[in-house]
């Protein structure tokens, strides 16, 4: 398949921000899909926040396998990475700045000591495109003060926001990285929506997707399409071609690969983790 790609100028722009304003902040908020933790991380900000104060904050929780979320969650805070995982559209997310509270605990703690009475924590969001950052915030900011979709590369610029008395949230555009080492974390972003839908090859993303599932959830994939045991246990390529007449549209596979894609990303196949928590540190 062809190399998935893609690094908008705005996105360049947008790193070369972050580093300069890393200083500026007291910790980051590095937000990733829960349904692909570690391929939805960018190398290039991790390689900036080094020593950086950092929270990963698993979003989309609602989407992801629970059982998986909940080890990935256990995963990082045994490496010593605080972690929370967070619905945006529901829930309580007190979580998150009970999380900042947490970590910057002994930062906080010499500010009164100096004497000094602003306790304000300023945080900066980072992550890469349709990962739920503008959702986020505007629940966190408690009104839309951030442009959402469901689409990447909404964000485009840098603001300062205000999240209660003592939390202040720099939202940051969405950005990926130039080169996918792996070429399957570029089809696992592309599947959840991180790329944009003009970059890949559907069919490509369709058969990942249902090897996937195969794999892991066959009994939604048969029940959802329709499909026999024996088909089910077919070729990856057969299974579309399957899927695609199933749906009704003869030897389209390239629109029913489309249709599949869409139909996995809004949960009709129920809730997916796409990265296996690794058994080993150095996997990762």
């Amino acid at each position: 398949m062809a190399i998935i790609q893609w690094f908008p100028g705005h996105m360049a722009k947008a790193l070369r921000q972050v580093k300069e304003n890393l200083k500026a902040v007291d910790v980051v908020l590095e937000l990733v899909d829960a349904r692909l933790p570690e391929s939805s991380r960018n190398p290039q900000l991790e390689e900036l926040l080094q020593d950086k104060l950092s929270i990963i904050v698993l979003t989309k929780m609602d989407l992801a396998d629970p059982k998986a979320t909940k080890e990935w969650i256990e995963y990082y805070e045994s490496m010593g990475q605080p972690a929370v995982a967070v619905n945006s559209n529901a829930g309580n997310l007190k979580i998150i700045e009970k999380k900042i509270k947490e970590v910057l605990q002994d930062k906080l703690e010499a500010r009164k000591q100096k004497g000094i009475l602003n306790t304000k924590m300023r945080a900066m969001c980072i992550g890469i495109p349709n990962v739920g950052k503008s959702t986020l915030l505007n629940r966190l900011v408690k009104k839309n003060v951030a442009q959402t979709g469901n689409k990447p590369g909404v964000t485009k610029s840098q603001q300062w926001l205000k999240a209660g008395k003592e939390l202040q949230l720099l939202d940051t555009p969405g950005i990926l990285w130039p080169k996918f080492e792996d070429p399957l974390v570029g089809k696992k972003l592309a599947l959840t929506g991180a790329i944009k839908d003009t970059l890949y090859n559907k069919d490509d993303v369709a058969l990942y997707a249902i090897e996937h599932f195969v794999h892991h959830n066959k009994e939604a994939l048969k029940e959802r399409y329709r499909l026999s045991e024996e088909q089910v246990d077919d070729t990856s390529v057969e299974v579309l071609l399957s899927i695609t007449k199933n749906m009704g549209f003869k030897d389209d596979y390239d629109r029913a690969s489309e249709r599949l894609i869409f139909e996995i990303r809004k949960s009709k196949l129920g809730r997916y983790t796409l990265d296996d928590v690794p058994k080993d540190p150095t996997e990762v």
